[in-house]
This record gives C-alpha cells, sequence and structure tokens, in this order.
C-alpha cells in the first residue's frame, strides 16, 4: 500500500490532499504533547513500567509482561493497582493477561535510541518518545485513506480521511499521555479485515493460491501480530475475518482457509518473535492470554451502552452527526446496501458490542477500532449520495460538517497553550 501511495507515477492532488491532511494530524498531535509537557502531564505510572521493562528486554534481560520482569511480580504480590487511568496492568501468575511484551518494546525503542542531545522531559523529547504512536497513527490514517478512496472514490477517501485527522479520540490514541498504544492494535485489526478482503478477491484469478498471495499473506500475518501484540483480544478479529473472506470468494472455500491458515502461522511466528522466540515463556503466556475478555453482565446494562456512546461521541463528535444519516440512507436506499458498505458496517457493529462488554479493561482498542471502520462506511454512504441529483447539497453538508469539526478541534488544542 505504501509503495503506491509513494509511486512518483501515481502522485497527483488526491495523494497531496491526503498527505496535507496526515500532516494536520500530526502537527495537532505534536501541538498536544507539547501541552501535556507544558502543563506538566507525565505519562501514567504504568506507561512508564512499560517503557522500564521494554528497556530491559531490548538490553537482553527479563521479557516484559512475564514473571521475570520486576514490576509483574511486584503487582502480583502487593495486589495494588497502579495509578493508571482505569485501574492497572491485570496479572495472572506473573503474566500480562492483556498484552504481549510487543507493548512494552514499542513503548521502550525510542527511550532505548534517543539522542543524547534531546532532554526528556522537554517537548522535543516527548514527541520523540512518542514516535512509534505517531508512525502507527500516521499509518493508520493512510491506509483508511487507500482502502476508501479504492472502495468510494476520491470523495470517499476524503471524507473518511477528514473524519480521522479530526477527530479528538484518534488525537487522543496517538499523543495522549492516558492512552499511549493503542494505535499499533487497531492498525493491525483495520490490516486484518481488508487485507483479508483483499486476498478472497484475488481468488476469481487462476493463479496458484499460495504462491500468488505471498505478499499478502505476510501482511495479512503481521496484521495478525500487531492487532493480537497489542492487545489479546484485538486478535480475535482473525477468526472473524475468516467467514467474511467466504462471504467474498464462496466459490474457493479451500484456497481460502488455506491462505487464511497460513496467514496464522505468520502471525503467530511474528508474535513468538516478540518474545524473542523464547517458546516456553510464548507458550505459557498464550495459555493466560485474555483472548475473550467479555462481562456478560454488560451487555443487559444500559449504563454500558450509554458509556460507550459516550465515549465515542466525545472522540469523534462530527462522526456522531453524520452516522444516523448514514444508516437512514443505507437501510431505507438499495443502492447503498452493497457488500462494500456493509463490510465495514458489521466490522464497527461488532467492535461497539465488544466495547460494551468489556467496561473493565483500560484499554481504548475497541473504541478506536469501532471509530476507524465507521469513519469507512460513513464516507462509503456519502460518496453513494454525492452521486445523486442533489450531490450539490449532499457536498456542501459533509464540507460544513468536516469544516466545523477541523475548526472545533484546533480551537481545543489551542486552549491548551
Amino acid at each position: 500500500m505504501i509503495r503506491r501511495f509513494l509511486d512518483a507515477d501515481s502522485i497527483g492532488r488526491p495523494q497531496f490532499i491526503a498527505g496535507a491532511l496526515l500532516l494536520a494530524y500530526l502537527m495537532q498531535c505534536a501541538w498536544l504533547i507539547r501541552a501535556e509537557t507544558i502543563h506538566g502531564f507525565l505519562p501514567e505510572s504504568d506507561h512508564a513500567l512499560c517503557i522500564y521493562d521494554g528497556l530491559e528486554q531490548w538490553k537482553g534481560g527479563a521479557i516484559a509482561g512475564t514473571p521475570e520482569a520486576l514490576h509483574a511480580e511486584a503487582v502480583t504480590v502487593t495486589g495494588l493497582p497502579s495509578a493508571g487511568r482505569a485501574g492497572h496492568l491485570r496479572v495472572r501468575d506473573g503474566y500480562d493477561v492483556d498484552r504481549s511484551p510487543f507493548y512494552y518494546l514499542i513503548a521502550g525503542a525510542p527511550v532505548l535510541a534517543q539522542p543524547k542531545a534531546l532532554v526528556a522531559d522537554s517537548p522535543l523529547g516527548q514527541v520523540w518518545e512518542a514516535a512509534p504512536y505517531l508512525f502507527f497513527g500516521v499509518m493508520l490514517g493512510a491506509s483508511l485513506w487507500y482502502v476508501s478512496r479504492r472502495l468510494y472514490g476520491n470523495a470517499g477517501g476524503y471524507i473518511a480521511l477528514t473524519l480521522y485527522c479530526f477527530s479528538p479520540g484518534m488525537i487522543l490514541g496517538t499523543a495522549g499521555t492516558e492512552s499511549f498504544g493503542e494505535m499499533s492494535g487497531v492498525w493491525g485489526v483495520f490490516g486484518i479485515v481488508f487485507t483479508g478482503i483483499a486476498v478472497a478477491h484475488t481468488l476469481y484469478a487462476p493463479r496458484e493460491v499460495i504462491l500468488w498471495n505471498s505478499r499478502r499473506i505476510l501482511l495479512l500475518g503481521l496484521s495478525v501480530a500487531l492487532a493480537a501484540g497489542t492487545q489479546f483480544s484485538l486478535g480475535l478479529v482473525a477468526a472473524v475475518v475468516l467467514p467474511i473472506m467466504l462471504w467474498v470468494a464462496p466459490v474457493r472455500p479451500r484456497a481460502v482457509i488455506a491462505i487464511w491458515a497460513a496467514a496464522i502461522a505468520v502471525g503467530a511466528v511474528f508474535l513468538g518473535g516478540f518474545y524473542f522466540f523464547r517458546f516456553g515463556i510464548f507458550w505459557e503466556a498464550m495459555r493466560r492470554a485474555r483472548w475473550i475478555d467479555l462481562e456478560p453482565r454488560a451487555f443487559g446494562m444500559m449504563a454500558s451502552y450509554s458509556q460507550t456512546l459516550k465515549t465515542m461521541t466525545a472522540y469523534s463528535p462530527a462522526l456522531m452527526w453524520a452516522l444516523p444519516v448514514s444508516l437512514i440512507a443505507y437501510l431505507g436506499w438499495r443502492r447503498a446496501r452493497y457488500f462494500g458498505n456493509s463490510a465495514p458496517l458489521l466490522m464497527a457493529v461488532l467492535m461497539f458490542f465488544m466495547a460494551v462488554g468489556s467496561p473493565d479493561f483500560s484499554g481504548q482498542g475497541f473504541h478506536l477500532a469501532t471509530l476507524v471502520f465507521f469513519f469507512v462506511f460513513v464516507a462509503g454512504v456519502f460518496a453513494d449520495l454525492v452521486e445523486t441529483r442533489q450531490g450539490f447539497f449532499v457536498i456542501v453538508g459533509v464540507s460544513g460538517l468536516l469544516a466545523a469539526a477541523g475548526l472545533r478541534n484546533v480551537t481545543e488544542l489551542l486552549r491548551l497553550r
């Protein structure tokens, strides 16, 4: 995807506009980091522990998130929560049940490579420490634009990317001191779904199943590793994508299953690499991992739904204005009910219910994934509406909404000076 995005023969106005939007997104993230540094907002204690353990593993020490790591033993013995936003790192028998060492390695990597000239508690030093998260945020935005543009044309790509770049939740997910580390998992989930769909589409061509799709299988496996490595429960999307792939290519079910199994194997190898291929520890960690993190009682409590909706509204007010219109158009207009709109809607609804059913988990992976898939869905429906006789009014309306979202974001960020 990135090679095509940067291909000199394909660079034109759409690429420049997408690049400008992503630059605006980066500037907002940098401004937030600067404001947090100036006002003394330090990363939560859980994140500080992640940085420490990640550094130790990079230096050849204990595998992060396992009994070898000192902080895991301390939490297990004392039972005391850290000062995190919604509890603490959940540990079972000394193993982090929610995240693999990848989460810790990413946190520690910038500190390991930080130039001596950079002052750690300066704005520039904080931006350096957030560099991996900025990378994942930009890559997720670029992937969102690329997929939406391929599905719905330029209009769909611009709408999806603008919603993303001026979403407070996406900026906080990348640069907020209380929500570090979620974007890699969301990017992995996005990659699982749309790479799986792309692979399934290729099966209509009479080519070798595995060899021809080797690059896509590698990309799909990497996406699985990113999702599961960041948050084990996000890795369940790998199971969900199989029926979607079969839906896309029902004519070759054996080929679909073979490709999916190969990608899962590749993902498992990457996941093992996060444990530095210490397979004994890897096996024990997988046994204790919380792959299904749902509280059944939450589905019967209105408070769970209202809290999830409240979070989504705070994370993207513009989406919550556009979503009802999109749903009405989708349900009442047959033209809008095709696979390109139905698949992201299905995934958004699934991620929404996963967020509702995980009220005790301190991460925001499911909330952010819900928003990303809704961005694609809304972009698809509005791109269809633009092509109708009332297209001019649709363009004016959606442009006003997106402009208001951008202005609101910039205004709120400027208040943090």
